[in-house]
């Protein structure tokens, strides 16, 4: 069985056997495609197949940047961001913690004050760059590279600054490069045969998780344990498949929106990487499900009206850990003014599960199908099976659409609207 645990008896009334049964031949078609593609299918063998070289040059920079710095500034926009993002997030205490190093991101957004203030605080840190960038010309980040380059040059002088400087980028060619070799830049791989939201498990991932402290060889051995599982199993026992079935099923029943609900404050910027990966792999010539996530509790009290009673053309995802890594009991109150002593002994992270039961029983009654997706606990194995394992649902649930997974025509129509106006 998959490490994934799926949970579907909530979409069962809006789904037929019969037509989930079909898509055991589609999967293999499906498959079968995506092995015989020549473009960015990298992803799929790659926990199997580590640049081992890289992968020790990771950690060998990883370990000088927490031995030299306070802080590392990653630099990317999209694939060069989320993933990372959502992995350090998953993986790390909500409070800072002073024996860590802290990552943290730039080149996601042109605020003026986000830079300013940026620029502020890291005078007073010790700190390197990763910049990320396959070409090393997309706008926001190297506006970001820029801005930071000149207050680490300032900070070290240039030649002390351009050991600082770790670029992820093109192995042969781009702007980034170029600069590279000119400065004398260390320099990590983006592969040709993958794209950047699939990018998480290469150095675009690699390096800011190894540096917040994230053991990335369990990491690695997550994501490839999930790979021999996904690739050999039976139908009825992938959850995976069954995942990017259930949702392509309900897409063809007029469920346009996928919600992504999770219970964890940590797992917040995993939902927005997920939404990254389906909204740029999925939608396309006029198709595709719109991806949201809530944050639970706090959004049960926000959307939780439009979940129950709102327009019915969507359906619900819950990604649940199965236990937390720490837990707090509550205690009897002598005075029991605010009436919970029925709730002596329990567990907050008990409470966190009747509200995830509490919550599928409601959306259900409010005809909104659900699935739950449950993982074992947060640590670097289980972080990377589920990163193989949305990689893969996405690629398969494109392929079942009949569209690219793998190119995003549409976001680059901004960037040349920008180009043409900053021109003028």
């Amino acid at each position: 069985m998959s490490n994934v645990k799926l949970d579907y008896e909530n979409v069962k009334q809006y789904i037929k056997d019969e037509e989930l049964n079909k898509y055991e031949i589609k999967t293999k078609l499906a498959m079968s495609e995506l092995k015989q593609r020549n473009d960015f299918t990298g992803f799929i063998d790659l926990p199997n197949k580590i640049d081992k070289k890289e992968f020790e040059n990771i950690k060998t920079y990883a370990k000088e940047i927490k031995e030299k710095a306070q802080v590392l500034v990653v630099i990317g926009i999209g694939g060069s961001y989320l993933g990372a993002k959502a992995g350090i997030d998953f993986l790390s205490s909500y409070f800072p913690n002073k024996n860590n190093i802290e990552v943290i991101f730039a080149g996601f957004n042109l605020s003026g004050t986000y830079l300013k203030e940026l620029v502020a605080y890291l005078e007073k840190k010790d700190f390197y760059i990763n910049i990320i960038s396959k070409s090393g010309g997309t706008l926001e980040p190297a506006v970001s590279f820029r801005i930071l380059k000149e207050l680490l040059e300032k900070k070290y002088g240039e030649k002390e600054a351009n050991k600082r400087i770790i670029a992820t980028t093109d192995k042969q060619k781009g702007i980034l490069k170029e600069m590279s070799k000119e400065k004398g830049y260390r320099t990590l791989v983006v592969p040709d045969d993958i794209g950047g939201r699939y990018s998480v498990l290469t150095a675009v991932g690699l390096l800011p998780l190894a540096t917040s402290g994230a053991n990335i060889d369990e990491l690695i051995q997550g994501a490839n344990d999930e790979r021999k599982k996904i690739w050999s199993e039976k139908f009825e026992e992938n959850s995976c498949a069954k995942y990017a079935a259930i949702r392509q099923i309900l897409y063809l029943k007029g469920k346009e929106i996928e919600v992504m609900s999770s219970f964890e404050p940590n797992l917040r910027f995993f939902g927005e990487w997920w939404k990254q990966l389906f909204g740029e792999s999925e939608c396309k010539n006029g198709r595709g499900l719109f991806p949201a996530s809530l944050n639970l509790s706090s959004d049960l009290h926000s959307l939780g009206q439009l979940m129950q009673e709102g327009r019915r053309n969507i359906f619900e995802t819950f990604l649940v850990l199965k236990k937390g890594n720490k837990d707090i009991k509550i205690n009897k109150d002598k005075e029991n003014k605010d009436k919970l002593n029925y709730l002596e002994n329990k567990s907050v992270n008990y409470l966190n599960q009747v509200v995830h039961s509490a919550t599928k029983k409601a959306h259900s009654s409010g005809l909104v199908p659900n699935l739950t997706l449950t993982i074992e606990k947060e640590n670097s194995y289980n972080l990377g099976i589920l990163f193989y394992f949305f990689e893969m649902a996405c690629a398969l649930s494109a392929t079942h659409l009949g569209v690219n997974p793998f190119d995003q025509p549409g976001v680059e129509e901004y960037k040349k609207n920008i180009k043409e106006m900053l021109r003028r």
